[in-house]
């Protein structure tokens, strides 16, 4: 795990990664709140273009908690057969469309606490909603955020939520709405876990990556 990088590497780093992308976007396919918050749940083990492909023909049709009740168990399962873990993921998609229509009048709260208590939903897929629905600087780690903090100095951290108080706690404030999809593009493109393209990486020179590619 490399050291914290200090207040000036780090506005840099996403001083350049604003530069590069000013509006980086979550690569998952949604059309709304609810559509959003089924997209995530289903992108646990699983990759966006997967889950994208997958529910490219549901949300053509569904895009309310009651349409999918009405769709039913085995309509969703047929649909996302090629997700793994379908089957618990169906069933948890079920369960917390339910609970939208029986304690929130269909719609997606935009509280954590109340995002969290939806099954199939943790901290990591209710700080995604709540950052790419609400427009709220929440950081969602994954294993992509986790690797490239540790690895980088931005954000280190031995778990996740240290890592997302990293994040919350050394990432100056104008960066924090976008922070976690700039870690995210960087970490699936650039800082790949097996092959990092150091060479091309606009923060080579400020990482603290001891194991650089040459």
């Amino acid at each position: 795990m490399a050291k914290q990088l200090d207040y000036h590497a780090i506005y840099q780093i996403f001083d350049r990664f604003r530069e590069a992308d000013p509006e980086p976007k979550g690569e998952l396919d949604h059309t709304n709140a609810y559509t959003l918050v089924v997209a995530v749940a289903l992108s646990a083990q699983a990759t966006d273009a997967g889950v994208n492909k997958a529910t490219k023909s549901l949300f053509a049709v569904i895009d309310t908690p009651q349409k999918m009740l009405d769709l039913g168990l085995e309509g969703l399962t047929e649909h996302i057969k090629t997700i793994g873990l379908f089957r618990q993921k169906a069933k948890n998609v079920m369960k917390l469309s339910q609970i939208l229509v029986d304690d929130y009048g269909g719609e997606v709260p935009s509280s954590r606490a109340a995002l969290q208590s939806l099954p199939g939903v943790g901290r990591k897929t209710a700080n995604v909603v709540l950052n790419m629905w609400w427009n709220y600087p929440a950081q969602a780690v994954d294993t992509h955020i986790f690797r490239v903090g540790n690895r980088t100095g931005i954000c280190p951290g031995k778990t996740v939520d240290a890592v997302e108080r990293a994040i919350e706690d050394n990432i100056p404030a104008e960066f924090q709405q976008h922070a976690h999809h700039w870690l995210i593009l960087h970490g699936r493109y650039h800082c790949k876990a097996r092959k990092p393209q150091c060479p091309t990486c606009i923060i080579r020179d400020l990482c603290q990556f001891e194991d650089k590619t040459l």
